[in-house]
């Protein structure tokens, strides 16, 4: 089968949306309301394609003026004036719509694209040009002229918008595809979106999909469980064990984790959880790296946590054996964080990982019903890379038998699941670990105590002789 030629954008993310960019010689609308990204998206692409050796002609079609334009436009990366009235060149059309109608228009973009030699035409304010034709007939007259001109020159087109037009209107149906830009206030959160409404003759990512504009200009997230429904690499049933970090733990499940697994810890805060993270991760090495991913201990605080339980993060971190990444709840985006998740696995070939917690990444989520997908597309990465996983999640609850997963179709997710409760008993507040779950894998199905001291995390066999433990208060069988 032959391949379309593309056109990469150069916006990351939106390449992937496009499976490789927009089809050479193809016509687009981009649509959306004032302040939406419109012209941002068009100017990053223009100036990424003559940056690959194209050239560019913008054509616009609005009053306002080019040197405001190029006062927005400065304040991103992308934007270099040195490339304006050579190889990309910004032509106002605003005058000749007003005073001459739209036949003069396709005359000027015309001569323009031949003297420019232009790739990549942009009409900006394709609205206007709406408003002043006649009928129908006359909007769609107006841009089959500039398709045929552009493809005769080879040049890819993209129709600027603030009109969100249906699904069967004129200019919907004369191009080849349709990218629609928005924003949606999620409480006091604004969130932008971006959705491929229509793609002829080219595969695309469906659906909304975030986005965010920073200061190298438009960032595209794909959703993650559309962006891997499939796991990118398939890897052979391993169930060789690998070290959890606790030699006491390595025992109550039979020789350790299962190589790539997914291990959940749920419990309350200050059970525990965050230390069996530490002591996992002080099982890294140089040679099989690891990597805490965390939204609420900063490195500095975590390094000094670690040196309180005996392990010199520091040493690991300078010997590359172990990296820190935190990540503030008060910002992101939820497909954000598992991008540069992976891509933090793949920059520093992770094999072992840490993800304290998952309640971080959820924070950012604007709808839970898509978390289980999210999840178990991002836990699925993991494995296909043979990352060996340890995650957290914080019970709202200090005692008592209730647990709230992360999210209902746990199995889809994890492998292993740890659960750590306080428990009291004569007169003293202990820590209680079970494992409730292990994969194909046979496990010690006993009640622990966690014993945390400056020579690290224990577990002991505990609770043989009382009851109710799970209720937060246990009480002794009484012997017959």
């Amino acid at each position: 089968m032959e391949q379309l030629k593309r056109l990469e954008t150069g916006i990351t993310g939106l390449d992937i949306l496009l499976k490789g960019g927009l089809v050479a010689g193809a016509s687009y609308i981009v649509q959306g309301r004032p302040g939406s990204g419109k012209t941002i998206l068009a100017n990053q692409m223009a100036f990424h394609h003559i940056r690959q050796g194209g050239r560019a002609l913008v054509a616009t079609l609005l009053s306002e003026s080019h040197e405001r334009l190029f006062q927005y436009l400065s304040t991103l990366s992308f934007f270099d004036p040195r490339y304006i009235g050579n190889d990309i060149q910004f032509v106002s059309a605003f005058d000749t719509l007003e005073n001459e109608g739209l036949d003069e228009v396709v005359r000027l973009v015309r001569r323009e694209m031949i003297r420019q030699k232009a790739s990549v035409l942009i009409i900006d304010g394709l609205l206007n040009a709406r408003s002043q034709a006649e009928s129908p007939i006359d909007t769609k007259k107006f841009i089959a002229e500039l398709q045929g001109h552009a493809a005769f020159a080879g040049c890819t087109v993209l129709f600027l918008t603030s009109s969100r037009l249906d699904d069967g209107s004129p200019e919907h149906t004369m191009v080849d595809g349709v990218i629609e830009l928005g924003e949606e206030l999620m409480g006091t959160r604004s969130v932008r979106r971006i959705q491929l409404r229509k793609t002829r003759g080219s595969g695309a990512l469906s659906g909304l999909h975030e986005c965010v504009i920073e200061d190298d200009g438009l960032v595209v997230y794909p959703r993650l469980e559309t962006l891997y429904s499939h796991p990118s690499q398939l890897r052979e049933t391993d169930m060789a064990r690998q070290t959890s970090g606790v030699p006491a733990l390595d025992r109550v499940t039979e020789g350790g984790l299962p190589r790539a697994s997914v291990t959940l810890a749920l419990g309350p805060s200050g059970v525990g959880k965050t230390t069996l993270g530490i002591n996992f991760l002080s099982a890294a090495t140089a040679e099989e790296p690891g990597l805490h991913f965390g939204f609420y201990e900063t490195p500095d605080r975590l390094t000094l946590k670690a040196k309180a339980l005996g392990h010199d993060f520091q040493a690991m971190r300078d010997a590359g054996a172990l990296h820190i990444v935190w990540q503030p709840t008060t910002e992101g985006l939820l497909d954000g964080l598992g991008a540069r998740l992976i891509a933090l696995v793949d920059q520093y070939h992770i094999k072992r990982l840490v993800i304290d917690s998952f309640g971080g990444m959820i924070i950012p989520c604007n709808h839970p019903a898509r978390l289980s997908g999210f999840f178990s597309a991002l836990m699925g990465e993991m494995r296909a890379r043979g990352v060996l996983v340890f995650a957290t999640w914080e019970i709202r609850g200090l005692f008592g038998p209730e647990i709230d997963a992360p999210t209902p179709d746990l199995s889809s997710i994890v492998d292993n699941l740890l659960l750590m409760r306080f428990v009291e008993h004569q007169s003293e507040l202990k820590r209680l670990l079970s494992v409730l779950k292990m994969r194909d894998s046979t496990y010690d199905t006993a009640l622990f105590e966690v014993v945390i001291n400056d020579q690290g995390l224990d577990l002991r066999t505990a609770f043989t002789h009382v009851e109710s433990a799970w209720s937060g208060s246990a009480s002794t069988i009484a012997k017959s």
